[in-house]
């Protein structure tokens, strides 16, 4: 089914983990290391990411997203009891490298033709998101990565959608913000974008503040959604 464009878009802003960047690939890659334990470990990692960045925002305790995503990894070894000689150092580094989605690059450069500005806005630290963004090859695809380390508080504080009305100058009606965390999405309609929910993994809708305008599966719906050619 066909959905209707978007109009008035001017940036396209881009969580970056999740929505373009595979953060389920570090424990792929040592999947011959961890066994049947590769699933629940990716997927506990990634909760307590999560949870480690909302709940030091609550606590007023910001550490950078290097810190949250090794001591979210201690945690998930721990639990799972896992454990192996330079398992721990291996899994943080490959998350400097995580895999792009494949829709990724070419989505990037059809919305750059185009004359679209595009951007990301991640909780990631600036070393973390320079080596995703070098490692995919897109730096050239993107007019700005904003990091929330300029502000100091993780998504989904208003502070951090905020930094990128400010960064590309334009009202937060003039831009389209593309996430696959439906608790992000949320927060970027509440805060007053427009957004495009990238229903990566089947998730429910929140019960939360703002909805996404549109809904997707794969970034390669995106320039169409916009009205590009």
């Amino acid at each position: 089914m066909s959905l209707a464009p978007l109009h008035g878009i001017r940036a396209c802003v881009f969580d970056a983990y999740g929505t373009l960047f595979d953060v389920a690939a570090a424990a792929r890659t040592c999947s011959a290391e961890l066994g049947e334990k590769s699933s629940a470990l990716s997927s506990l990692w990634r909760e307590k990411q999560l949870q480690y960045t909302w709940l030091r925002a609550l606590q007023g305790r910001h550490a950078d997203f290097w810190q949250v995503t090794g001591e979210a990894l201690d945690f998930a070894l721990e639990t799972l009891r896992i454990s192996g000689s330079g398992l721990r150092d291996r899994l943080l580094n490959l998350y400097l490298t995580l895999d792009a989605f494949p829709e990724v690059r070419d989505t990037l450069a059809r919305l750059k033709q185009a004359g679209m500005r595009t951007a990301i806005l991640s909780n990631g630290s600036p070393r973390m998101l320079k080596a995703a963004v070098e490692g995919a090859g897109i730096p050239h695809l993107l007019d700005a990565v904003l990091s929330v380390e300029e502000v100091g508080i993780y998504k989904p504080h208003p502070r951090v959608y905020q930094l990128a009305v400010e960064r590309l100058g334009l009202e937060a009606g003039a831009i389209a913000f593309q996430s696959s965390n439906a608790w992000d999405a949320w927060a970027a309609s509440a805060f007053g974008m427009r957004v495009v929910w990238c229903n990566r993994y089947d998730q429910r809708p929140e019960k939360l503040p703002g909805g996404p305008d549109r809904e997707i599966r794969s970034l390669a719906e995106l320039p169409a959604l916009l009205g590009l050619n």
